[in-house]
């Protein structure tokens, strides 16, 4: 039972994994096309709103009790600037780099847990830390081709995202998904509509076809990634998310200005190495 179980989790979070990489995909066209970040952030804000309305036509604005209002807050201002630094990365990094970054996340979180949660964090951690940010240090050496800015706003998206994080453990000890869901929602479109306005632009069919797709489909990443971890064991399961960066490099290698050269590559690997170390960790403590 447990073995299938975690089969059955495993293909749920490679599913999540090519959802990820579907999106990057689509943000990078969608830049190349030109549809401003600010548009493309409030398409995937308006498609969390949507998935969230099964729940709140069975709950009602029963949904939206808490006592941790200010978090949810929080958690919704670390979830837009997430996505409008990911986003905005991909415009000077590619794809391959911008995903790699992006797993720095994980070493934020190992260095910001035990002073803001209080939680122990363990030998094979603080490597798997260590081996992050040594990756971090050989990708953006001296004459690098990583770009510099690009490889800031990556990094500050990690940062963000490492906020979403920790403000989701916060709130999972006290409110339900829904509840969590629901406010992520309210708050991430009020935050991003005086910014989509003001970068608003006119869009022709095909624009407004690439955003449809991306608001309908992206939202999957988080339905995917919790019946995952609700199938099978964290440790078993959580691995399968790194997919999304071979998936990522293997679609680069058709696109000439994609492919990183050997020192990226091996930053790559070290970033990679430490993410893997760091999570399977966690997911057995």
């Amino acid at each position: 039972m447990k073995r299938s179980g975690n089969l059955r989790g495993a293909a749920f979070m490679a599913a999540a994994a090519c959802v990820f990489a579907f999106e990057a995909m689509l943000v990078r066209a969608m830049i190349a096309r030109g549809i401003p970040i600010e548009i493309q952030v409030m398409a995937r804000a308006l498609g969390q709103a949507l998935w969230t309305l099964p729940f709140l036509a069975t709950r009602g604005m029963a949904i939206f009790s808490t006592e941790r209002a200010p978090l949810h807050v929080l958690r919704g201002l670390c979830s837009a600037a997430t996505w409008g630094l990911y986003y905005w990365s991909f415009a000077y990094l590619d794809l391959a780099t911008a995903t790699v970054l992006s797993f720095t996340n994980v070493m934020f979180t190992t260095l910001l847990a035990q002073p803001l949660l209080g939680e122990r964090v363990g030998f094979a951690r603080w490597a798997g830390t260590l081996a992050g940010f040594a990756g971090v240090a050989v990708m953006l050496r001296p004459g690098a081709e990583v770009s510099l800015p690009g490889a800031v706003i990556a990094i500050a998206a990690a940062l963000a995202w490492c906020g979403i994080t920790l403000t989701t453990r916060r709130l999972t000890s006290t409110d339900s998904t829904p509840t969590i869901l629901a406010w992520l929602a309210v708050v991430t479109v009020l935050l991003v509509a005086p910014f989509a306005i003001r970068a608003w632009q006119p869009l022709d069919w095909l624009d407004v076809l690439w955003l449809l797709g991306f608001t309908t489909i992206c939202p999957a990443m988080i339905v995917l990634v919790t019946e995952a971890l609700r199938a099978g064991e964290a440790s078993a399961v959580t691995p399968f998310q790194y997919l999304r960066l071979i998936i990522i490099g293997a679609l680069g290698w058709f696109i000439p200005a994609e492919v990183p050269d050997g020192w990226a590559f091996l930053g790559a690997g070290f970033i990679l190495i430490g993410a893997l170390i760091i999570t399977v960790a966690e997911a057995r403590a």
